[in-house]
């Protein structure tokens, strides 16, 4: 890996500490999560820290009402939670399949939110510092008010339109609350929150239970009854957070790791295994070619993955039926020089803030998201509380292993990575944005592991996504050799000049001297090491 190279356009290097380092896309959040490892706190303690911080300063990703997902490096193991959250029970699915559509706004689209309990499962495990003590910083940034960064503030505005097409009881707590006098607030100006940070001020006295089984459930279940809402308390009285084991595959002396389904994280280790039997290396990091086959085996494992990926409860297929090695060379057998048309799957049939903090062996990657933004436009009276919709990624189809059900959990889109090597963990890395996520972890992967580009620099390198109906989108710095190369090879092109689809990523890697961090250029966020 060359250190010293930075081939992209970026005024970022990458960072190196002897004790720790933190990083995440929002600066305030990574001050909460150094200061906590200031104070001889865990990488666990500085990652709730960050965690509760982003819910105030990017509401426009996350917030109180997210789910989240986390891998944990500890004496040389991984540990993985899922803590996201089902349907309520009283979800009538059968209403919903008729209509044919899952709603993306809404009550029918709220789930369990899993964030806090998953805060509270690592810091019971692995926290130093007293649980107060960690959301310190978020109660006086909601207190206090912070200025609005710009790409916070873009988001925000850009969510004007949607906010000004909600209407009905179910809405009004949250227009009230996140969009005062009918508009989002702009770069630079104050936003705060008091009901925001005596929510938060509860969970440091009264940890979890004040949000899944004391006041807040009480508060939702009245309003949901109220504004005709389906979630209620004994649904968040009943849910708990998942220890999972990690799942991974070996890619160019590397070992990647991502947690079982109900997420994605399939679908980047999918992609890397047929990636392994494609010619990527023949071809040089920034062609036409190699963009090909990477855009390819992303097809290729989103066919799989948007087909058999549920609630594991659900699923008819074995993880390990994805995973292995001659079911990958057999997909791979299908690419050529041209575009697939986007292919069907060969199994038989059966809004995001990512961080990542370090100290001493302890690492931690770790994703919370409300989903498309602010989530389900659904905010909780008196608490500044919004609510994801992660329940919009069900489907209809009633013979869909991820069709809509009571009680089930959705297909989901956060998925935190980390990269081992020689059998041990090596640092954790991940990259916000929805179906973005995998392409951008295939993507970042095959820089470090294929092309040996240091973590600041496979930030930094341009990114394609591939969209649903098989449209290949580019970001304007992708040279012009490859944008017309993939378009002769029969690639759907299309040049996005916004940056925001394309995702924001963070990547810490263990040194021999301690830890070295990189940042997104595309977010408002940064590393800090110590």
């Amino acid at each position: 890996m060359d250190w010293q190279t930075y081939p992209y356009s970026s005024r970022r290097r990458v960072l190196f500490g002897p004790r720790g380092a933190v990083a995440t896309s929002q600066p305030l959040a990574v001050s909460a999560g150094m200061k906590m490892l200031q104070e001889g706190g865990s990488a666990v303690d500085a990652a709730v820290a960050m965690a509760a911080a982003l819910a105030v300063v990017e509401p426009t990703s996350n917030g109180l009402g997210s789910d989240a997902f986390a891998i944990v490096a500890s004496e040389g193991r991984l540990y993985g939670l899922n803590s996201s959250g089902p349907s309520p029970r009283a979800l009538p699915a059968e209403e919903l399949i008729r209509r044919g559509r899952m709603p993306r706004r809404g009550w029918a689209a709220v789930t369990v939110p899993g964030a806090v309990a998953a805060w509270q499962a690592l810091h019971e495990r692995w926290g130093r510092l007293e649980w107060p003590r960690l959301l310190e910083p978020a109660i006086g940034y909601a207190e206090e008010g912070l200025p609005v960064s710009p790409l916070t503030a873009h988001a925000w505005d850009e969510w004007e339109q949607v906010a000004r097409s909600l209407e009905g009881a179910q809405y009004q707590e949250f227009l009230r609350v996140f969009f005062p006098g009918g508009r989002a607030p702009r770069a630079g100006e104050r936003w705060r929150s008091p009901e925001l940070a005596a929510s938060l001020r509860a969970i440091a006295g009264e940890g979890a239970d004040w949000f899944y089984r004391g006041d807040f459930a009480e508060r939702l279940e009245e309003y949901a009854a109220a504004s005709g809402g389906y979630l209620r308390g004994e649904d968040l009285a009943a849910f708990r957070p998942e220890w999972v084991e990690p799942l991974a595959v070996p890619f160019g002396g590397l070992e990647v790791y991502e947690l079982p389904p109900n997420g994605q994280g399939l679908a980047a280790l999918l992609a890397l295994q047929i990636l392994k039997h494609l010619p990527l290396t023949e071809h040089p990091r920034e062609s036409a070619a190699a963009y090909h086959y990477q855009i390819e085996a992303m097809k290729l494992a989103f066919a799989d993955v948007r087909t058999h990926v549920a609630d594991p409860r659900h699923m008819k297929l074995a993880v390990s039926d994805f995973l292995k090695d001659d079911y990958a060379a057999r997909r791979a057998g299908l690419v050529g020089e041209k575009a697939l048309v986007m292919p069907t799957s060969g199994l038989p049939r059966g809004g995001t803030v990512y961080l990542a903090a370090a100290a001493g062996d302890l690492a931690v990657s770790f994703i919370q998201s409300n989903y498309m933004g602010f989530g389900a436009g659904v905010a909780v009276p008196g608490t500044g509380v919004s609510l994801q919709n992660r329940g919009a990624g069900f489907v209809t189809d009633p013979g869909h292993a991820n069709v809509v059900a009571a009680g089930k959990r959705p297909y989901h889109t956060i998925i935190p990575g980390f990269l081992g090597r020689k059998g041990e963990p090596w640092g954790p890395f991940g990259l916000m944005g929805g179906p973005m996520q995998p392409q951008g972890h295939v993507r970042l992967v095959a820089n470090m592991a294929v092309y040996g580009l240091n973590p600041q620099s496979a930030l930094d390198a341009p990114r394609w996504q591939v969209t649903e109906d098989g449209e290949v989108w580019l970001e304007p710095s992708v040279p012009e050799q490859i944008v017309s190369g993939l378009a002769e090879r029969g690639h759907r092109v299309r040049v996005v000049a916004e940056e925001l689809p394309f995702g924001k990523g963070q990547i810490l890697l263990r040194q021999p001297a301690g830890w070295a961090a990189a940042s997104e250029p595309r977010a408002d966020g940064q590393a800090q090491v110590f």
